[in-house]
This record gives C-alpha cells, sequence and structure tokens, in this order.
C-alpha cells in the first residue's frame, strides 16, 4: 500500500494485498467500462448501524490500519449483508435481465456451468444481497448467497472447490485449490466480505487521501473503531469511507462509501452477525444432491471462452492507460473503431450504440463528440474515435481528460 498523509502525520503500515487480478477495466463497450471500474472501486464501501459509542483506549489511524494489517482471524462464522446503489436508470426489468445475462455469459457457454463462481458472484455488485460465511484456517471456506427461493454456495475443503446453485440445481467442482493448478477455482476478484473491501480501500489511500481515527461504535455486538477516509482531491465522486475495525481483532467488521454528491451510501456492506468460534467440521461437508448436473472444471481449464466475431484483434494488445492520479485516476481504453464499438461488430450493435446514446449525455470538445453514462460513483464518456474514459470522477474531469489526450 503506497503512503498516506493523515491529520496524525503517521506513515501508514504495510497492508498486504490478496487481491490479485483486480485491475480489469473495461474493453469495448460502456456497459463493461462501468460494470469493470465499478468493480475495482465497489472495495471501498458501507453504512455503519449500532447502538451506543463503547468507551474504547484512544488509537491513532497509523496503528488502527497496523492492527487491520495484523489481523489473522482463522475461524470464524457470520451473516454479511451488501447492498449496491450505484444510482442506474430505473429500466424495470430490463436492467435486471441485462446485468444477469452478462453476468452468466462465461458461465453458461458451451461447456459452462450456471454455478460457476467467476460469474455468479459479480451479482454482488447490484441490488441488495444476505451472505453467510464461515472459515476455519486458509483452507475450509464456505460463502452462500443466500436468494429468495434459492441458494447459491462455494465451498473450499482442502483441494476441492464445490460451487452448487440450487435454482438450476448444477454445481461446479474444481480440484488443486491448494496450487497453482485451482488459480480459477475459488473465485479471488469479487469482494464479499468487509475484510476483502477494507483492503481495496486502504490501497487507494496515498498522499491524496486524508485517513482518521472517528470514534468507536458497535456492529453486530462487538465494540470496533472507525476509520474514515477521505480524498482531499476535488472532481472525485467519492465523499467518504468509514471502515469500522473489531477493537479485539481488528479484524474488518462494516464499511460505508458515501458520494460526493451526498444522499445514501452507494455500498453498505457489514456484519449483521458474527462469532469467532471453530465452524462445525459437518459445515464445509458436500456432496451434490441426487439429478444433479456437475461440471468440472479441470475439464474446462485451457479451453478460451469465445469472443465476440471482430473483437478478437481489439482484445489483443489492448491496455488501459492511467491518466491522473489517486482519486482522480481515469482509466482509458482505446477500442480500435469508431463510435465505441468493436472492429467487424455486426448491425446489431449500432442499435445497442443507439440505444446506450439514448441513456448518456452528449458531450463535444477538443477530441470530438461523444456520450457520459453516469452513476453516482462512475463516470464513463465514450468518444466518436473510438476511445472510453471511465473513473470516479465528475464529467467534466472526462471531458478535460480526452480534450488533453488531443
Amino acid at each position: 500500500m503506497a503512503p498516506y498523509e493523515s491529520d496524525d502525520n503517521a506513515p501508514a503500515g504495510e497492508v498486504e494485498d490478496v487481491r490479485d487480478g483486480r485491475r480489469t477495466a473495461a474493453r469495448y463497450v460502456v456497459p463493461v467500462a462501468v460494470v469493470g471500474v465499478a468493480a475495482a472501486t465497489i472495495g471501498l464501501v458501507p453504512a455503519f448501524a449500532g447502538s451506543g459509542d463503547p468507551d474504547l483506549p484512544k488509537i491513532s489511524a497509523q496503528q488502527l490500519i497496523e492492527k487491520i494489517a495484523k489481523s489473522d482471524v482463522q475461524q470464524m462464522s457470520g451473516t454479511v449483508k451488501i447492498s449496491t446503489d450505484l444510482g442506474l436508470p430505473n429500466l424495470g426489468g430490463l436492467q435486471n435481465s441485462l446485468a444477469s445475462g452478462a453476468l452468466s455469459q462465461g458461465a453458461k457457454g458451451k461447456d459452462g456451468s450456471a454455478a460457476d463462481p467467476s460469474s455468479k458472484l459479480l451479482e454482488l455488485a447490484s441490488g441488495t444481497h444476505t451472505l453467510r460465511i464461515a472459515a476455519d484456517g486458509q483452507d475450509k471456506q464456505k460463502l452462500s448467497l443466500l436468494e429468495k427461493a434459492a441458494e447459491y454456495s462455494v465451498i473450499r475443503n482442502g483441494n476441492d472447490v464445490w460451487a452448487y446453485d440450487s435454482s438450476s440445481n448444477e454445481a461446479y467442482h474444481s480440484t488443486g485449490a491448494g496450487d497453482h493448478r485451482g488459480e480459477k477455482a475459488a473465485p479471488k476478484d469479487v469482494p464479499a466480505t468487509p475484510k476483502d473491501f477494507a483492503q481495496e480501500a486502504l490501497k487507494a489511500a496515498d498522499k491524496t487521501t486524508s485517513v482518521t481515527v472517528d470514534g468507536t461504535v458497535q456492529v453486530a455486538g462487538r465494540d470496533a473503531y472507525k476509520l474514515l477516509i477521505r480524498p482531499k482531491q476535488s472532481g472525485t465522486t467519492v465523499g467518504a469511507i468509514s471502515i469500522a475495525v473489531d477493537s479485539k481483532t481488528g479484524l474488518p467488521l462494516k464499511f460505508t462509501l458515501t458520494p460526493a454528491s451526498g444522499g445514501a451510501a452507494v455500498v453498505d456492506v457489514g456484519f449483521t452477525e458474527v462469532s469467532f468460534a471453530k465452524p462445525a467440521a459437518s459445515t464445509f461437508d458436500f456432496a451434490p444432491p441426487k439429478g444433479t448436473k456437475v461440471t468440472q472444471g479441470d475439464d474446462m481449464k485451457g479451453e478460451p471462452k469465445a469472443e465476440p466475431k471482430g473483437m478478437e484483434k481489439s482484445a489483443r494488445g489492448t491496455q488501459p492507460k492511467t491518466i491522473g492520479e489517486g482519486w482522480n485516476a481515469i482509466y482509458v481504453i482505446d477500442t480500435g473503431s469508431k463510435g465505441g464499438m468493436p472492429k467487424g461488430s455486426s448491425s446489431d450493435n449500432s442499435a445497442v450504440s443507439g440505444f446506450l446514446d439514448s441513456l448518456g449525455d452528449h458531450v463535444s470538445g477538443k477530441f470530438g463528440s461523444g456520450t457520459v453514462f453516469s452513476t453516482r460513483l462512475v463516470n464513463a464518456l465514450m468518444t466518436d474515435d473510438g476511445k472510453v474514459y471511465a473513473g470516479a470522477v465528475t464529467k467534466d474531469a472526462l471531458v478535460k481528460a480526452a480534450n488533453a489526450g488531443k
């Protein structure tokens, strides 16, 4: 983690980065750009609820960050509530349908599985969800996503990883979770617990950030300190981030990301129940119910997912660039074609592009013209020459960046 400047001028402690591969920005069209950057930023999150302000010993921002870094909770179980409100346009069922289709496209393709955790857990990026989690060391973990009339679970027990979707009665099984062969067995790119969110937030704390201790709070019956993170820069859509840190274990219990525009939290993630007792061994046992369709993850390794026609050349060698620093960082992706749609796209994409244009604000400048798509946190500008500018910054900041690129 980069050093930060807190109000008490304390240097930061080192926080282990366990979230490899979370730097993928958008590649081609604005929805992907927004989801990509939002997924990276989602690690900054939630709101505090609890009664009373515990009387705890004073602690500095440096000491509290070091407490988080040293936290080593191996055994625990609990319930986590995640709510995300990016303020996307209200399009009725269309919005949910498009999101569900995009997020599960890879899993439900040929030889895929609706239970594949690499896409299923991305559903946490929108709406309100309840999770049950349990852990007993590094090789026994369980995460269950509770839905209205169904449950989706990912269970790791040793080198075995099982994922089961009760709504489709499908299961996904992979082995080798304890070595390099199992890199894709368990999802590591989707934040799901308060600790995940805390690590992402702290990685963003640099010289452009104010970090202070903002009193105490109770979360899920536990006494906690509140760590407050605020951008020093103007032009970012991020207002403030709060992290509730368990006073005894140092484990992050709850998070809040509020936008600069005010109002409700963009993302709210926290424990409603938590226990540090050893979970029962049976918690991590799983056998697929009779009649379950089981997909072996090992059978899918080495088989690249098919890309839409015309995207192959654009996908290879396309690397996002970064403009600015800290909270004002803007990711720039060149799609390689006019209108922001990949070369070789079918005429169907023209209709999609027209629909997307109707949802955004048209802008112009030295770069020519383009369309800005906005959420409460992440904004993206698609220019007519095929470039996408995206980040947790204002519309004016995107236009300025596009003008500077000319």
